[in-house]
């Protein structure tokens, strides 16, 4: 299949809107005629500007704030992180001169991330299974209440803005599943449908631990989170004086899961950690960008400053997910950017028929799609992940177990 058209310029939305329509609008959830940008603009241009505006003062007293939005201390850098426009050494010192108590939680929010990786890393499609425990079973009616103003507001910002604050992701996954016995993964897929941050890593691992299938303990979405996080949502809900979930969730936690895979070593089919040198097997023609790492830091694209750029949108995996457009969107912007500095190529198919015979640099990435993909390829030099914690043999059947081995 011949290469796409060249991208629009990144600052003409409009145009990227439409130039995804045509030629991805077919591959997408909502189909060509309902293709729309998301919350964030995609590119190293708008990570950059973003990062530079990047205050934590408060970050841990107001990190869980929903609304009103003025109030809130996330940082919104998420999308940029997932696709490697910022990566987490990069964010870890971005945040040293903070006050010591707001650097010391956003620094833990960083490790939380690098956690899910290294889980992701070692078990691979295993994580699709509960780590610990089975979800919890509901003991009551699982029909979905669309008058509750706080899981419509949800759901409106998912799939609107493809973006949430984390508080509210755990309201929707323990509602989805403590409060309504839904299947988790399910939901998490909805979820990477339409996140523009969307990891398979970080994501399933926050569903896991929200219903309790990762730690025993589910999460219980009751009214008195609303109050206090978004208070504005119960004042206007037209259920406030007969709220469903006026009281905890009535839900079992599972039993153990035996043989759980968290607590085994490595997967079949887990990517691993990857190599901690380049590997160097021949000279290479092109770099090719991966959707893990899109960045200027992408250290093939930097060990390669000459090289033509190539991204192919993998047609197969795109008619299988059914992604929101506005996830492509993003992915367009960010493509787009780069072209401004870079000789891009865009392609659309089998990534190994679209990419065979060429020699090429990339960046190793901790997902199942780049090892599978990568096996079809002829990689002349494959370079290191950019880790903020190399994986080593650290436990992994807790966060604050693997804390406890992290130097950083």
């Amino acid at each position: 299949m011949p290469s796409l058209p060249p991208l629009p310029p990144v600052d003409n939305t409009d145009a990227v809107v439409a130039w995804v329509a045509e030629h991805l609008g077919s591959l997408t959830l909502e189909g060509p005629d309902a293709v729309r940008p998301g919350g964030h603009r995609g590119g190293q241009t708008a990570a950059d500007t973003a990062l530079a505006g990047l205050d934590v003062a408060g970050y841990a007293r107001s990190r869980s704030t929903v609304l009103p939005k003025s109030r809130r201390g996330a940082s919104r850098l998420s999308p940029y992180i997932t696709h490697g426009l910022l990566d987490l050494p990069t964010m870890w010192d971005a945040v040293a001169d903070a006050p010591a108590a707001d650097r010391r939680r956003y620094r833990d929010e960083l490790l939380w991330q690098e956690y899910a990786r290294h889980v992701y890393a070692r078990l691979g499609p295993a994580m699709r299974e509960p780590l610990r425990r089975e979800p919890p079973h509901s003991d009551v009616d699982p029909d979905w209440d669309e008058q509750m103003a706080c899981i419509d507001w949800v759901q409106t910002s998912l799939e609107t803005d493809g973006w949430l604050v984390n508080q509210t992701r755990m309201w929707f996954a323990s509602h989805w599943t403590v409060r309504h016995g839904r299947d988790w993964r399910a939901g998490e897929d909805h979820f990477y449908r339409h996140l523009l941050d969307g990891s398979r890593a970080a994501n399933r691992l926050g569903w896991q631990w929200t219903v309790g299938a990762g730690t025993g303990k589910p999460y219980g979405f009751s009214r008195w989170q609303v109050e206090k996080r978004a208070p504005e949502l119960c004042r206007g809900c037209a259920l406030r004086d007969a709220c469903p979930i006026q009281g905890w969730p009535d839900a079992t936690p599972g039993p153990d899961v035996e043989h759980a895979p968290v607590r085994v070593g490595h997967a079949a089919g887990a990517p691993g950690p990857g190599p901690d040198s380049p590997v160097v097997e021949g000279t290479p023609e092109a770099v090719w960008l991966t959707p893990e790492s899109l960045g200027d830091a992408d250290p093939a694209l930097v060990a390669q400053p000459d090289l033509p750029v190539v991204y192919v949108f993998d047609e197969p995996k795109l008619r299988e997910l059914r992604l929101s457009g506005k996830r492509l969107v993003f992915l367009a912007e960010c493509l787009a950017d780069l072209a401004s500095r870079r000789d891009v190529e865009v392609r659309l198919g089998d990534v190994g028929e679209e990419l065979a015979g060429r020699p090429l640099a990339a960046t190793f990435a901790p997902v199942p799609w780049f090892t599978n993909r990568a096996a079809h390829l002829d990689l002349a030099v494959v370079h290191p992940w950019q880790w903020l914690e190399r994986p080593t043999s650290q436990r992994l059947t807790s966060y604050s177990a693997w804390r406890k081995g992290v130097h950083r």
